[in-house]
């Protein structure tokens, strides 16, 4: 018998019941945090066009800068013994109308496309940036005067340049890259110019503003990293358009002068000679230039990819 309000103490062989404890229930779905550059990663392999893209690019750009130093030829000197022979031992691709070999001059003729390629693709890409937003972020009738200039500028053909130039100066590969960036630099400054009209109203630029800052400072630490997905998209469209604009150029011959190569310059030589049956002088920088074209370009698909994800995560 127990008194009222003691506590009854348990009898000996009487089991307790286990004391509950919160239990936490393990969320299998809650993701590990990924870093950006893991996901980009993900999203560019995803992406099997791109990725084969990619090692052909690479497989190029190894074919004309390492090329020459496994396959060595003499790219300067002519030899008319070898003229136009055909693809042997000796020469695996056959041999040019000057007797150089073929092969080793794809390789040299790799190098000079490919420089311009990037070398445009970065002025262009760059300068069109920081004109672009600067237009974008001025508005008003700084934004009407300098794209106005720009409209001007899209109005007046690119070979003009290239044709003036060539009358007043020695075409050199600097000239071509400076000139050739000039004009492909238009684009990507209506392209930037138009996200950055967007990007000013934010509410991060706004607060920013409103904190005091310059708006240098607000270009450079707010509407350009924003930017760069975009841009580095369109950079990319702008190496194979650069590319192709220098073959074209090259074939009608305003390209650097001889003993300086490009694949444009060999696919000119290869058309005279066509009808000849000497075919190694056209298909293979043919070819080249296709393929180099098309890996930018898909690159820049998956590229694309990249971006519309890293978007969609913010």
């Amino acid at each position: 018998m127990t008194t009222q309000g003691s506590p009854q103490m348990p009898t000996q062989g009487t089991p307790q019941a286990p004391t509950q404890l919160p239990t936490v229930v393990a969320d299998s779905e809650v993701a590990t945090p990924t870093s950006v550059w893991r996901l980009a990663m993900i999203t560019f392999t995803e992406n099997r066009l791109a990725l084969i893209g990619l090692i052909v690019l690479v497989l190029l750009i190894l074919f004309s800068f390492v090329g020459p130093l496994v396959y060595h030829t003499n790219q300067v000197a002519t030899n008319l013994i070898n003229e136009n022979l055909p693809p042997s031992g000796s020469h695996l691709l056959g041999t040019t109308p000057e007797g150089r070999d073929e092969l080793g001059r794809l390789m040299i003729g790799g190098r000079s496309t490919i420089e311009v390629g990037l070398g445009v693709g970065l002025l262009a890409t760059t300068f069109g940036l920081v004109y672009g937003a600067i237009a974008g972020f001025a508005g008003g009738i700084v934004d009407v005067v300098m794209m106005r200039f720009v409209d001007a500028l899209l109005s007046i053909p690119y070979l003009f340049f290239v044709v003036l130039l060539a009358a007043i100066v020695q075409v050199n590969l600097l000239m071509l890259i400076l000139v050739l960036s000039m004009v492909s630099w238009l684009s990507t400054a209506r392209l930037v110019r138009g996200e950055t009209l967007s990007l000013r109203t934010r509410d991060f630029v706004v607060a920013s503003q409103g904190f005091g800052a310059r708006a240098r400072q607000v270009i450079a630490r707010h509407i350009t990293p924003n930017l760069l997905g975009v841009v580095v998209v369109n950079g990319t469209l702008k190496v194979a358009d650069a590319i192709l604009a220098f073959a074209s150029v090259a074939y009608l011959g305003l390209g650097p002068a001889p003993p300086a190569t490009n694949w444009g310059e060999l696919i000119s030589t290869g058309i005279n000679n066509l009808f000849d049956g000497y075919w190694w002088q056209l298909w293979p920088a043919g070819v080249l230039i296709v393929a180099i074209v098309l890996a930018v370009n898909v690159i820049g698909d998956g590229l694309s990819d990249v971006v519309e994800v890293r978007l969609q995560k913010r």
